[in-house]
């Protein structure tokens, strides 16, 4: 029996794993050895952003566990560095003091954090001054969540890809964050001047991002820890994180230090080769004078090597990669493409709408398609990569190319997409894959994706896979099992994870994760807490890292980290002492906007944390919920003791029902209102829950309306006889919504979905037998109900309402005198 050729590889990172991937697949006979800096399996670098950002637990971004190594035989040396090739006795030589022989050599050591020389970023003998991160690994990550939770503001140094979503990231995790970029645009590799102008339009105004562009780092402040960064220009900018992502350098000192041709990255030519028997691959390498920082052309260069390597196409080349992305920038559309500035003779075809943070530019060149820049509109970018990568012809009205214009569309279907095409840049899925996977038996979308990892990085591809999986599985879906669970990290439907935790006793989230789910999810512990709390009332365990900012702290964060305080004033009813008192903590406490809100109460508006607990003292009134996922609020009009046209109290009413459902938690927020004719001054048809007023002394109570970014008119439940009629079936309605809605889902989502004569058979009619047991549930989280603004007697956490100084002046809103 022939003895196996030995591989090494050095590298355990998203391109060396996929590069073993890729060789086992053409049955490469390999003895494979691994070699990998961090103590982990293979994951996916990218979705580290989405970890800081809170939406993807750890657990969901690896892409091979340690038993994958030993499922495959392979010899996994996890946070093992390797420090010297000898290319003469074709050993490796690691730093415990072991060497490893090898046949071939595949050198994948990737990138790191290019970390540029700022004065005080570093200290001596400690490394990183404190407060200062790379973002590059995991365990980069979970430092910056771990101190930023204690801190208030952020500076991100570098407004790149990387630089974009660790912002967008640290968002989730204290209230301030400012980009500062040397260079005078956002995303400039990738992106033209007016495209990154309009992209930090867009991060600006919808994320609450500050950014400074044109703006050099040129100090670290700060002792003891950071306090702040000083730009070239003067200016300071308090902090007391800074997170450097000013962008990557390939990892070649190794092979530098043993002897192989280094410049940008390792020389490499067309076979992926540095010398004999010794490769590269990813973003170490340096082929044709380029270094690739985005996936799919590391991707390529697997597939090349791994020909290569096999024999299962010995001559196998890479040729270099036509670059495009297609990606969601700190949530802003992004795709680019080739060129981004046009030469003489080009033809270029711009559309700019920046009140809407749109942006489209394609670049043609005799012909084809040589660039395009696509910011916060994506929806022809799966066309615009086809014809840029293989050389399409396009259409002579090159409008089209921008837009759909009314005839037939320019988009490939997936019956005209060929077999290589890339669907999933993040992950390097082809349609292929996606096909042979539902060819394979997988017949949902869930299931394909977490076969293939289409559509598991920035997302803005599902669209696409779905529309190949429907065509590859002629349009014979199963159920996706996933689609049904109530929050992602626990896999079970509401109903049946609602009979679980009952019958386990399951009183926090800790609980529910430790006996149902598993790992902990971080997309999910709101969805659990709401629930739990609705279950179990004064018995629900309550754990604040389960709560949202806003809940922690019981007002709405704004855009420069201050938060709302929204006093409760019942039906929009108030007395002239409670005017005078909120008045006076306005003027006491300087708060920047006084404001009356739709819901009929007083806004005031840039409260800093620290000081919410001394404004709610002052106030001495309740909370009105202008922040939380629960019952808000009771709008009313001035009913029958004041209007000539009323023909029932729906003052009385109104406040009747926010006495009794105050602070009611639910999947979504409750918007309520009462009016007192048809009229319909409160808007009542167009609420989650709304009762009219009729002749006779009669209500009507409607569901399911809206009238925000969906406007629908609510469903007839019911018409009964008496105030006391309508406070019953409000309760059993919105108890049964909060039994039965998916988590999020408003009630103008949750009525149509059930459908009106279920809801109205169970709630009205009671043909399940359970309109007691919905009664008792409301009654039971009614007598629960406590005022969260007494927490200002006592933090119910440390730090809860820590200082959140210095903020950012916003305008000031013109008071006519």
């Amino acid at each position: 029996m022939t003895e196996k050729r030995r591989l090494v590889v050095i590298g355990n990172g998203m391109a060396g794993a996929r590069t073993v991937e890729e060789i086992l697949a053409r049955g490469g006979d390999f003895d494979i050895t691994m070699f990998g800096d961090e103590p982990y399996g293979n994951y996916n670098r990218i979705m580290l952003s989405n970890v800081l950002a809170g939406v993807e637990d750890e657990a969901g971004i690896f892409l091979n566990d340690l038993s994958w190594y030993s499922d495959h035989g392979i010899t996994l040396h996890a946070g093992t560095r390797i420090e010297r090739i000898d290319r003469a006795s074709r050993t490796v030589h690691a730093a415990d003091g072991s060497a490893t022989g090898y046949d071939k050599l595949i050198i994948a050591t990737g990138s790191r954090a290019f970390v540029p020389p700022i004065p005080g970023l570093h200290r001596p003998g400690r490394g990183y001054h404190q407060g200062v991160f790379a973002f590059r690994t995991l365990d980069d990550t979970r430092a910056m969540i771990r101190y930023a939770r204690e801190h208030e503001r952020a500076v991100v140094i570098g407004g790149g890809l990387l630089g974009l979503e660790a912002a967008r990231g640290l968002q989730n995790h204290l209230p301030h964050v400012t980009l500062v970029h040397a260079t005078g645009h956002l995303m400039n590799t990738q992106l033209n001047e007016v495209a990154g102008q309009t992209l930090q339009r867009t991060v600006e105004r919808r994320l609450g991002i500050e950014v400074l562009v044109g703006a050099t780092t040129t100090e670290i402040l700060g002792k003891h820890a950071v306090t702040g960064v000083k730009l070239a220009d003067g200016r300071v900018v308090p902090c007391d994180v800074v997170v450097v992502a000013a962008g990557i350098r390939a990892n070649a000192e190794v092979a530098a230090a043993s002897g192989l041709p280094v410049e940008r990255g390792v020389v490499v030519d067309d076979q992926m080769r540095a010398a004999e028997d010794v490769y590269a691959v990813g973003e170490c390498a340096q082929h044709r004078g380029e270094v690739y920082g985005l996936v799919a052309p590391l991707w390529e260069q697997a597939r090349v090597l791994a020909d290569h390597l096999t024999g299962a196409a010995p001559d196998a080349a890479y040729r270099g990669s036509k670059v495009s992305t297609k990606l969601k920038v700190a949530g802003v559309d992004v795709a680019s493409m080739g060129l981004t500035t046009p030469a003489d003779g080009d033809e270029s075809v711009t559309f700019a709408e920046p009140a809407r943070g749109i942006y489209k530019n394609v670049i043609v060149r005799d012909g084809r398609l040589v660039g395009a820049t696509l910011v916060g509109d994506v929806t022809k970018a799966a066309y615009l990569i086809q014809a840029f990568e293989r050389g399409l012809d396009l259409p002579a009205e090159r409008a089209s190319l921008l837009f759909d214009l009314g005839g037939e569309g320019a988009e490939v279907s997936p019956a005209e997409m060929p077999d290589d095409a890339q669907v999933c840049n993040c992950n390097g899925v082809a349609k292929s894959a996606i096909c042979g996977a539902v060819a394979g038996g997988c017949r949902t979308v869930g299931g394909v994706m977490d076969r293939t990892r289409a559509g598991k990085g920035c997302g803005t591809c599902k669209p696409l896979v779905a529309q190949i999986v429907s065509w590859a599985a002629g349009g014979a879906l199963d159920e996706d099992p996933a689609a049904s669970y109530y929050v992602p990290g626990v896999p079970l439907p509401k109903p049946e994870l609602m009979a679980a935790v009952r019958r386990l006793g399951l009183k926090s989230v800790s609980a529910v994760f430790g006996a149902l789910g598993g790992e902990e999810d971080a997309k999910s512990k709101m969805g659990l807490a709401s629930l739990l709390k609705m279950m179990w009332g004064d018995e629900y365990v309550d754990e604040r890292d389960a709560r949202f900012i806003n809940d922690r702290v019981h007002g709405n964060i704004q855009r420069d980290g201050t938060f709302s305080v929204v006093p409760q004033m019942k039906g929009g009813v108030t007395t002239p002492a409670q005017l005078k008192r909120i008045a006076e903590v306005a003027e006491r406490y300087d708060v920047p906007m006084v404001k009356l809100t739709g819901g009929q109460r007083i806004d005031l508006l840039g409260v800093p944390k620290e000081k919410l607990p001394d404004i709610w003292a002052d106030l001495d009134m309740p909370s009105g919920y202008a922040y939380a996922k629960s019952f808000r609020t009771v709008k009313t009009c001035v009913g029958s003791d004041f209007c000539r046209f009323g023909v029932g109290d729906s003052t009385a009413l109104g406040i009747a029902l926010e006495e009794r459902y105050q602070g009611i938690e639910g999947p979504g927020k409750m918007k309520l209102a009462v009016t007192g004719c048809p009229r319909n001054c409160a808007e009542a048809y167009v609420k989650d829950l709304g009762v009219v007023a009729i002749d006779g002394g009669r209500w009507e109570i409607y569901v399911g309306g809206a009238a925000g970014a969906h406007v629908r008119k609510g469903d007839l439940l019911a018409t009964v006889d008496s105030a006391d009629e309508v406070i019953v079936l409000a309760g059993r309605f919105l108890q049964y919504y909060r039994e039965n809605g998916n988590w999020l889902e408003r009630t103008y989502s949750f009525v149509p979905r059930v459908g009106i004569d279920r809801v109205r058979a169970v709630v009205v009619d009671d043909d399940d037998g359970i309109a007691a047991a919905l009664d008792a549930a409301m009654d039971a989280s009614v007598a629960a109900y406590r005022d969260p603004w007494r927490e200002r007697e006592r933090e119910s956490t440390p730090g809860q309402f820590r200082t959140s100084l210095p903020l950012t002046v916003l305008p000031q809103v013109p008071v006519r005198a």
